[in-house]
């Protein structure tokens, strides 16, 4: 007699098996994700802090004021750093600190906001409290 089907024992041997390939594989994606948020933090890390010296640069050794930091890094500005066309736009726009999804400002480690920046001395960090030590 010609068998047609699959038994009962090999198709549970089949789940089993792809229940333990399962386990496997899905730590490895929620670790993936992590190491590409680590590397996004960083990668705008370096582009931020890069822009900020060369308006420093630009701008007669001032950094960017914490009250128009937004404005003087995405729009252009003049000599004084107010508007105008002499320099900039340094930044497209202020990006998402990716593991708290903020893009807002604060002069202290406060853990509320998306990152921190100190204007005297030019200094930008993440502001989440697990990565501010970047």
């Amino acid at each position: 007699m010609k068998r047609l089907a699959f038994t009962l024992v090999e198709l549970l041997i089949v789940v089993i098996i792809l229940g333990i390939l399962a386990a496997v594989v899905v730590p490895q994606f929620s670790d993936a994700s992590s190491d590409a948020q680590l590397s996004s933090l960083t990668t705008n890390l370096q582009t931020i802090r890069g822009q900020i010296e060369l308006y420093k640069i630009q701008h007669n050794s001032t950094y960017p004021k914490m009250a128009k930091f937004t404005a003087q890094m995405t729009e252009g500005t003049d000599v004084a750093g107010d508007g105008g066309t002499d320099f900039g736009p340094y930044l497209q726009t202020i990006p998402n600190n990716p593991f708290n999804n903020l893009n807002d400002l604060a002069a202290t480690l406060t853990g509320l906001t998306g990152w921190m920046y100190d204007e005297d001395s030019g200094e930008f960090r993440a502001n989440d409290g697990a990565h501010d030590t970047l």
